[in-house]
Order: structure tokens, then sequence, then C-alpha cells
């Protein structure tokens, strides 16, 4: 009886012992025997107890390794502190367990001295404005170095580059003095954009002004044209043409003027009416033998009045 109650609790023990549950995104390694067997994935699986060895679960998911800061020298000799982010990836349990000893420290030597051989081919101006293209290099480099090790590299990055604080002031006082130079640049192109706006506008007021003074003499000499028309059209008598000589005369006379010139042939005022006349008889004429016309009449009206 008691033999049966012991075999029992042995059963039990070796099931136990033999069944092995392996959970999501896991996989677990069985040596037999010292040697690899297989790969446990999720799910249920019974081994052998004591022939059969199962290693520590490996997790498949994708993992981050921040690494600390490493002195980079560039291209032009300035030393940097750059730390690195590598997301990578289990994608082989087997190669994983037997590539390489301690993975994560050999990634970690590996993109350190990655780092270092491409930004020993940069200036330090290009390697802070070149972090993709690094990012991609070191992406590619490492991903290739570790795929024997059942390990994919899916992004790295930069996190930080500190240059030395010499470094840093200078570049500051460089960042300091482009933004003032833009800011000068701002002023000179706005006044100059001022000055050409008030020009413009200045011009376009003196050929408006210039236009309405046309207008204004053209409409003014077109009123006297129009009246001298219809004196003509009305065909004034001589008797009339001396009334509103006299009529002009006394007008004169009726001024604020302190002295007055009364012409000697006053009394003779035929000279004068003919002028009258022979100026309304030029509005049915062209206008250039006009001006010659009344240059001549207007001499003529002048020496009489003298």
């Amino acid at each position: 009886m008691y033999i049966i109650i012991i075999l029992g609790i042995v059963l039990l023990l070796l099931f136990a012992l033999s069944v092995r549950i392996v959970n999501q995104s896991t996989a677990v390694v069985v040596e037999r025997l010292g040697k690899y067997h297989k790969t446990l994935e999720t799910g249920v699986h019974l081994i052998l107890p004591i022939f059969d060895r199962s290693k520590m679960p490996i997790v498949l998911k994708e993992k981050v390794a921040d690494f600390a800061p490493q002195p980079i020298i560039t291209k032009d000799n300035v030393t940097m502190q750059i730390d690195t982010v590598v997301y990578y990836q289990i994608t082989d349990p087997k190669l994983y367990t037997y590539g390489v000893e301690r993975p994560i420290s050999a990634i970690e030597n590996l993109t350190a001295t990655t780092l270092r051989n491409i930004v020993g081919e940069l200036e330090l101006d290009e390697t802070l404005t070149s972090r993709d293209i690094v990012n991609s290099k070191m992406r590619l480099i490492l991903d290739e170095a570790t795929d024997p090790w059942g390990i994919k590299i899916n992004r790295v990055e930069l996190k930080n580059i500190d240059p030395p604080k010499v470094i840093r002031e200078a570049m500051e006082k460089q960042m300091r003095a482009e933004r003032e130079r833009r800011e000068v640049i701002l002023l000179a192109e706005g006044d100059k954009k001022s000055n050409i706006l008030k020009a413009e506008g200045e011009k376009e007021a003196a050929i408006l002004r210039a236009e309405a003074k046309k207008i204004s003499f053209i409409a003014e000499a077109e009123g006297e044209a129009e009246a001298i028309k219809k004196i003509v059209d009305a065909n004034p008598s001589q008797a009339y043409l001396t009334l509103k000589a006299f009529e002009a005369l006394k007008i004169v006379a009726d001024g604020q003027s302190t002295k007055l010139i009364v012409p000697s042939n006053i009394a003779d005022l035929t000279s004068l009416v003919a002028s009258i006349t022979e100026t309304t008889s030029l509005a049915k004429e062209p206008y250039h033998k006009n001006n010659q016309k009344k240059a001549t009449i207007a001499r003529k009206t002048l020496d009489s009045l003298e």
C-alpha cells in the first residue's frame, strides 16, 4: 500500500517536471543531455524530466537599450559625448542563446565602435546636422553584425550630442550674430519697400494733379472757344462791339486802382473794336493759325491802349 502511494507521488512529480507552459511572446530552448534539442513556442509542452533541461524563457518582444554616453572625436578634432538608444528584437532564440555571450554588452560595445568610426569621418557641423544619416548607417551596420546572434536591430537613435562648453559658447555667439544679421536685413528690406511705396504714391499723386490741371485748362479753353463761337454765330454789329468796349473801360475806371492809364485816342475806338472783331473771327480758323493771329492782335491792342 505504501509502495503504491510512493510510486504515485513520484509519477506526479515526474509529470509536473515534464510539463512546460510557455507564455505569449516568449520562447524556451530545450537541451537534451547537454545538446540543443528544440525550441518551445507559446503553449503547453512535454519534455523528459531527467534527460531534457530547459533554459530561461527568452522574451521575443522589442526591447530598448539606452547606452551611456561615449566620448567621440570628430574629423576636426572636437571631442563630444554622444549617447545612443538601440531598439532591437530577438528573432531566433537558438542563435541568441548560443551565438554570443552577454549579447547586450556585445551590442553596446559594437554600437560605441561603430559610432566612433562614422562620426570620425564627419566634422562637428556635419555631425550636428546629419543625425538621420548617422542613424541609418549605424542601423545597417549593427543589423548586419547582430544577425548571427539572432537579433534584429530595428532602430538606432542618437539621443544626445554634447559638445564641449567652449564649443557651445562659440555656437551660441554664432547663432546670435546670425539672428542679428537677419534682423538688420529684414529692417533694411522693410525701409526699402516703404520708400518705394511712398515714391510711387507721390508719383501717382503728381500725375493725377497734372491730369486734373490739364482737364481744367482744356475745359476752360473749350468754354472760351464756345463763347467766341456763340459771339461769331450771333454776328454782332459794329455798334454793339463799340458799346461793349466803352462798358469795359467803364469797369476799369470804377476800379480801386490809384492810377488809371487811358489811351490817348479814346475818342477813336475804331482800332480797338476792329481788334475785337478780328478776335471773334479767329474762332472759325484752325488752332495753330489762331495762336499766331491772337498774338499779333494782342500786340496791336496793347499798342493802341498805350
